[in-house]
């Protein structure tokens, strides 16, 4: 596997949570294929940590927190939540911050923003790439684009829709969501990071910059056999990375009302 390292090991939550297989699909993709090996438990309390971090900064969550108690002290209308509440936009963003932590954990890509905190409707979906992370002092320098998918039964259709989503970026040419980060960057005080991926714009016009596509499929228990047989072999680049659960929905939902109970 070229575009990602080995599975974590050791206490990484990762390690104690998943079992990892790497493989090929039919059609040639490298596919790495994740499954739960019983330990729900570690993977939930990572994910409701990484949730909260994606969705909101720690300074941001506290004002929050410190704003209800106010509120409810009054007797007024309290605040809506910095989480989603509709269950479709909960499995998305699940699936989005889980491939973010992953290629983080298993890469020595960047991930420079958490672009959902800047989502001004938490239940509708962000445009623009899922993922996004930068790898700036590899040579060449080295984008990582990922595309999320999650289903509550996997089928062909969605094993397409994950690709396609990365094929229309690599047509696209240059992630749309580049300077998105460039300037969130700017806005946050990080002139010198948002210059380097801002003059990742001039490194892809000059054929110096070097795109991988990941794309996930969180979904049941057989989702590695339809990724296998279903992936479409169109990106020099790709990476199809399964994950695979008895009842993902179910983590999904409890991971979510966690937050909301801590808040």
């Amino acid at each position: 596997m070229s575009i990602v390292n080995q599975h974590p090991d050791g206490i990484n939550p990762f390690a104690v949570s998943l079992i990892s297989t790497d493989c090929m699909t039919t059609s040639g993709v490298a596919h790495r294929a994740l499954e739960e090996n019983g330990h729900n438990d570690v993977l939930l309390k990572y994910m409701e940590d990484a949730l909260q971090k994606h969705h909101i900064s720690q300074d941001a969550l506290q004002r929050h927190m410190d704003l209800i108690t106010s509120l409810k002290i009054a007797n007024l209308p309290t605040l809506r939540s910095p989480y989603p509440q509709t269950l479709t936009t909960q499995k998305g963003n699940f699936a989005e911050v889980f491939l973010a932590e992953y290629l983080s954990s298993t890469t020595d890509a960047q991930l420079p923003i958490y672009r959902l905190r800047y989502n001004t409707n938490p239940d509708q979906s962000m445009k623009g790439d899922d993922v996004l992370l930068f790898d700036l002092d590899s040579d060449p320098v080295r984008i990582i684009v990922g595309e999320s998918k999650f289903r509550g039964v996997p089928d062909k259709q969605a094993v397409i829709d994950t690709v396609d989503g990365l094929v229309r970026s690599n047509k696209a040419g240059l992630p749309v969501s580049l300077m998105f980060v460039a300037d969130r960057l700017f806005q946050e005080g990080k002139p010198e990071l948002g210059q380097k991926v801002q003059n990742c714009a001039v490194l892809f016009a000059t054929n110096k910059l070097r795109i991988d596509y990941v794309g996930l499929l969180m979904s049941n228990r057989n989702t590695k056999t339809h990724v296998n047989k279903h992936t479409d072999n169109k990106l020099r680049n790709l990476l199809i990375i399964s994950l695979g659960m008895q009842d993902p929905q179910t983590i999904v939902k409890h991971a979510f009302e966690e937050l909301e109970n801590n808040l």
